[in-house]
């Protein structure tokens, strides 16, 4: 009998895979371990269903696809590090951080983004658990780049290929310059503790590609509005022009061609960072919810420092 059967992530989409039937004994297979990693590479998306939802299990799960590595950000929440090293605890707090968004009152809303866009190097990917759940909203949205790069408009794909992003540590609502809804404006700023700050200004400005090619051959179209701060040698108007037109182009392909999870207990799921965009709709400011996030170590070798950190940057912070 199969250990765990598969079927499409949603119909008519071009990337992702639902597993269900998954054991926390039959994760001690290593060749189960590497079928369920071959899917990943292939679809670069799962979903998880009616898994376990143990910490053991989200380890175990996250242990498919490599070893974990800590959050680059020191004041990110962490669950207990003797219990469960290497995993974040992803909180949103009632009434802490909110921005309205086409009429809307959000908390823990983002926009189409991938992770660690402000490091030098990326993580090859994320395993999400939700803990506590939301009545309305909560809904975590995933965006493939290889199919974002074929579906773009040529001429823009032309004008963006070949181009670098610079993305820095700004995580204020009242910061993202790229890739506005059409109304939208910060209400509440996020908590933000003296020790994040300190490390923010601290960090060197990060660059990445807008497009990367994969080592199986497709093209990627990776930028992340969320903390874009210009393009590598033009950062101009007409260079932000151009990233504007890029992100709004990703928000209008995102209405059409994206998955949009709605949590239910029971669910995992894991996406390539390197690969997928992704985005959280946010919900009411007087709800709260919880999330566990592991990551997984790995990179493209694609991303650098514009500047050299300052010697007061920790460097394990940085792994």
């Amino acid at each position: 009998m199969p250990s765990f059967t598969t079927r499409p992530l949603q119909e008519g989409l071009p990337f992702g895979v639902r597993i269900g039937g998954l054991t926390l004994g039959a994760l001690q297979d290593k060749a189960l371990r590497d079928e369920i990693d071959a899917l990943f590479v292939r679809h670069g998306m799962i979903v998880f269903e009616e898994v376990e939802q143990t910490d053991a299990m989200q380890l175990a799960i996250s242990s498919c696809f490599g070893p974990l590595k800590e959050h680059p950000v020191k004041a990110v929440g962490r669950v207990d590090s003797d219990r469960m090293p290497g995993v974040i605890e992803i909180r949103s707090r009632r009434g802490r951080g909110t921005v309205e968004v086409d009429g809307k009152l959000l908390s823990h809303w983002l926009p189409w983004h991938f992770d660690h866009c402000y490091n030098d190097e990326l993580n090859r990917a994320g395993v999400l658990r939700s803990v506590e759940r939301v009545a309305e909203g909560g809904v975590t949205g995933f965006l493939d780049g290889v199919a974002l790069y074929q579906a773009f408009p040529e001429d823009l794909r032309r004008r963006i290929e070949g181009a670098e992003v610079i993305y820095t540590l700004s995580t204020q609502y009242d910061e993202l310059k790229f890739g506005r809804p059409k109304q939208y404006r910060m209400i509440e700023p996020k908590p933000s503790s003296p020790e994040f700050k300190a490390q923010a200004a601290a960090m060197p400005r990060a660059i990445h590609p807008a497009v990367w090619t994969r080592p199986t051959g497709e093209k990627v179209l990776h930028v992340s509005a969320y903390m874009a701060q210009g393009l590598v040698g033009d950062e101009t108007p007409a260079g932000d022009a151009l990233l504007e037109e890029v992100c709004q182009e990703i928000n209008r392909l995102g209405e059409g061609c994206s998955y949009h999870h709605r949590w239910s207990e029971g669910d995992m799921a894991i996406w390539d960072n390197l690969r997928m965009l992704h985005c959280v709709s946010g919900n009411h400011p007087d709800e709260e919810r919880l999330m566990y996030r592991t990551t997984i170590a790995g990179d493209y070798g694609l991303g650098r420092w514009e500047t050299e950190p300052k010697v007061a940057l920790d460097a394990d912070a940085m792994a």
